[in-house]
């Protein structure tokens, strides 16, 4: 098998995996066959799927550099990737970074919307700042872009998903947020107050 295919087919099966797992529906058949609460199971998610990734990432290490950003502007798209990871670590402070990990054993179903702050700008910001650290690399391999461009569609997949399930969990308050606060890109200037 080609490299490269071998590479989207990781990919394929890390995206399939870790939305299983991430499926709430998923979570409760799996407490349902324990007889019981899984205080640990998001740590063991974040754990697994980060092991799963590297097994992604290892697969065709060798390819060809499309483009490589030279001198100055190298360093400044570096450090907007930095921006990004920092953006990224402010919105998961906001929701919480340790209900994230899976240290902090909270159930998730209790967690409360939140509208505020990264929440305000889109709906869905670690996804958009994800894309922009993927975009924002500035040395660009066909490894590199076919990872963004495989990402990209799982952000948005993940992201419609993620819609029906808060849809569900909170109604009305969700539809109302998704009409005030877009989905994926944020508004160049707010809509008027009416």
């Amino acid at each position: 098998m080609p490299d490269s295919i071998d590479f989207v087919f990781r990919f394929l099966i890390f995206a399939l995996v870790h939305s299983l797992l991430a499926e709430p529906r998923f979570k409760e058949a799996l407490r349902r066959r324990v007889g019981g609460e899984l205080p640990w199971y998001r740590l063991s998610y974040n754990l697994f799927s980060l092991v799963l990734f590297g097994w992604v990432m290892l697969a065709w290490q060798s390819t060809r550099v499309l483009y490589l950003i030279p001198g100055i502007w190298n360093l400044g798209m570096q450090g907007l990737q930095l921006v990004s990871l920092i953006a990224m670590l402010v919105c998961l402070r906001q929701t919480g970074i340790r209900r994230f990990l899976g240290i902090d054993r909270t159930d998730d179903r209790s967690a409360a919307l939140c509208t505020s702050g990264c929440h305000a700008v889109v709906r869905h910001p670690l996804y958009l700042l994800s894309l922009l650290f993927f975009l924002l690399n500035p040395v660009m391999t066909t490894r590199w872009l076919t990872l963004s461009g495989l990402s990209t569609i799982y952000f948005v997949t993940g992201a419609l998903l993620e819609e029906r399930r808060l849809l569900r969990q909170f109604g009305m308050a969700y539809a109302c947020y998704q009409k005030d606060v877009p989905f994926l890109i944020p508004r160049l200037r707010r809509a008027p107050i009416s």
